[in-house]
């Protein structure tokens, strides 16, 4: 397992971004290596929602761990999985929880500096020990950190530029091998998180970051998908259940 974990550490090169294309079950995992991925993860948005439900801890652990496992089994690829806050209401509860994934094949996970269905960012030297606690299983930490949701980058870029850097830092003290800086898509604040971050950067793709080679530019060392490959296979599959229940010839046929 330590070799998976290490296999995926060295995969964040800032410059040469790990791009992840997240995936939702064992199904999708295939399809996703089978395309030449270098590595899966998972979404927890696109898991919930798979499984009928919502996004915020409301899959019980037990369930994210069985998914896992069938993932685990249908890739040699390291796979890294959504803890969302960590299932966890204490740092031992996290570091228990994580550990069981880690026991489960996860060579990495992300943990949000948000608690489910809560607003406000986590106090720092709080998140801080849950990042410890996680870390402290050797597994991949990938330290989300919220500053720039509901934010706007152009106007408040550089007091939220320090603040990702002060959590970056704090992160990376607590054990953490990556920083995740997802709702951000600001050229310039994205450059200056990665040229002063302690850690490797990821961020979360959209259509404003440009492709692979522009975020690279900036530095950047990983980037996500999030729930957006899930959001777009529910989109085909309505679309294509719409015109066959209408009578129609679905895109895919022969």
């Amino acid at each position: 397992m330590m070799d998976k974990i290490e296999q995926f550490r060295a995969l964040h090169i800032p410059g040469d971004p790990l791009v992840l294309f997240n995936i939702w079950d064992a199904g999708s995992a295939r399809v996703v290596a089978e395309a030449g991925a270098q590595a899966i993860a998972t979404g927890s948005y696109g898991v919930a929602e798979a499984h009928g439900l919502h996004d915020g801890e409301t899959v019980p652990l037990d369930l994210v761990l069985a998914n896992l496992e069938r993932i685990v089994s249908v890739t040699g690829l390291p796979v890294s999985i959504d803890m969302e806050s960590g299932y966890g209401d204490t740092p031992d509860e996290v570091a228990a929880s994580v550990g069981r994934a880690r026991d489960a094949g996860a060579a990495g996970i992300n943990m949000e500096d948000r608690r489910p269905g809560e607003a406000p960012l986590v106090p720092l030297a709080e998140q801080a020990e849950r990042v410890a606690a996680a870390a402290s299983t050797g597994v991949f930490v990938n330290a989300r950190c919220d500053v720039f949701r509901g934010r706007d980058a152009s106007a408040e870029g550089k007091a939220l530029v320090a603040e990702a850097l002060e959590r970056a830092r704090a992160y990376a003290d607590a054990g953490a091998g990556g920083l995740f800086v997802p709702f951000l898509a600001d050229a310039e604040c994205i450059a200056a998180i990665c040229e002063d971050s302690p850690l490797p950067v990821n961020i979360l793709w959209s259509p404003a970051c440009g492709d692979r080679a522009a975020l690279a530019a900036l530095g950047v060392s990983r980037i996500s998908h999030g729930h957006q490959p899930w959001a777009a296979a529910m989109a085909m599959l309505g679309r294509e259940a719409e015109t066959v229940l209408g009578g129609g010839v679905p895109v895919y046929a022969g």
